[in-house]
């Protein structure tokens, strides 16, 4: 925390501070011109603006994180607010009890490990593969746990966010195709697999997909970030 505020309390500290608080601001604006559509999500139009910044600058990415270190480090007080929403939705998981837990932890299981398959079948580098396990939690869950199993923190931002974007587009046809016209089944799935950009396209869906789509944002994120360091301490 020291470090962070070391960092962020320098002139470039402050400066690309400001620019990352600006990009997100304007991002939100394009994000809603854009009626919430994933594309346009505020973290891809953030990234897109703070790298347009980085390469008029010729500013490195590592000077940038070390500049921004506080928002990195208030990715720690972000994952512990993810109580807040759990505690809001008490009822419903003590109401589908296990059946909920099931479905939830079914699904962060099987998607991570097919997309993990496909890529030790194409003979992928061990760290992709181990940061591919954490792509369908929010993010910094995510990098967290792929530092643990020794995949590669940054990278996982990246597969976190393209599975939301993939996610959050495709759904509707997944829906269709497999014929789930239950809105909380769709909502958990929207959560579980397609994490915080799924939740928010949820949102659009309806108070109820949102509720559901935010129970398995959390659960899944916190099964997946528990789970996956203690299966790797034991065969690995």
């Amino acid at each position: 925390m020291i470090d962070a505020l070391n960092q962020t309390f320098t002139l470039t500290g402050l400066l690309w501070l400001c620019v990352s608080l600006i990009s997100y601001v304007i991002a939100l604006g394009v994000n809603k011109k854009c009626n919430g559509h994933p594309v346009a999500h505020p973290i891809i139009i953030t990234a897109l603006l703070v790298s347009v910044g980085l390469s008029l600058t010729n500013t490195s990415v590592v000077e940038y994180q070390r500049s921004a270190s506080l928002l990195h480090w208030l990715l720690g007080p972000i994952t512990v607010a993810l109580a807040l929403p759990i505690y809001r939705q008490w009822q419903k998981l003590k109401y589908y009890g296990w059946r909920l837990i099931v479905s939830i932890v079914f699904g962060g299981i099987i998607a991570p490990v097919t997309a993990w398959f496909s890529l030790y079948i194409l003979d992928a580098p061990t760290a992709i593969n181990m940061t591919m396990l954490a792509k369908s939690i929010t993010t910094p869950l995510a990098m967290e746990a792929s530092a643990q199993i020794g995949g590669v923190p940054a990278l996982a931002a990246v597969f976190v966010i393209t599975t939301g974007i993939v996610g959050a587009i495709v759904a509707a046809g997944m829906f269709s195709v497999f014929n789930v016209t239950d809105r909380q089944a769709q909502g958990i799935a929207l959560g579980t697999v397609a994490h915080a950009v799924g939740t928010a396209k949820a949102i659009h869906m309806g108070e109820e997909v949102a509720a559901m789509a935010t129970l398995g944002l959390c659960v899944n994120g916190i099964f997946t970030a528990l789970a996956i360091p203690v299966v790797f301490g034991i065969f690995v």
